[in-house]
């Protein structure tokens, strides 16, 4: 499901381009620019509202799902997020978490070798079920970035 290539380093810092790059240091930050990158390209002008009636409610939930449980990964298995972009494309949201681990992720089974059933391990299978373009590669400074893109109609 995941293919393993090469891409350039992205250490930018947020711009007033298309492109959200953050470092969140909570999965809740990353929710945050989700909701920010989905409001901004809604062209909510409002002040308080959230006018995202283009996009389907249930495919934005898929969306801060699965970029809370990219930067939960990169937190607790990969060092640390050190790179989070957020982009609105045709037909969803592009997410990409960099952090400083070359392991790629794994699906382990829900119970131990003596049947006991595991905390945790379910992220992963999550993110690759709800996201499409799903790419683990392998960043020339070190570490890895994840990018995948989650429908969101």
């Amino acid at each position: 499901m995941c293919d393993r290539d090469t891409m350039q380093s992205a250490v930018e810092e947020r711009g007033t381009d298309a492109h959200h790059r953050y470092r969140p240091c909570r999965p809740a930050d990353a929710r945050r620019a989700v909701e920010d990158a989905v409001t901004a390209h809604a062209g909510t002008a409002r002040a308080g509202t959230h006018d995202r009636a283009w996009c389907d409610a249930g495919a934005l939930s898929d969306a801060l799902l699965v970029a809370s449980e990219l930067t939960t990964n990169a937190i607790l298995h990969g060092g640390g997020v050190t790179d989070f972009q957020v982009d609105v494309v045709d037909p969803g949201v592009r997410l990409s978490v960099c952090d400083r681990s070359h392991d790629v992720p794994v699906a382990l089974a829900p119970t131990d070798d003596r049947g006991r059933r595991r905390l945790g391990g379910r992220g992963w299978p999550i993110v690759c079920r709800l996201a499409r373009e799903v790419r683990v590669a392998d960043l020339p400074t070190g570490g890895k970035r994840i990018t995948v893109v989650v429908p969101l109609s």
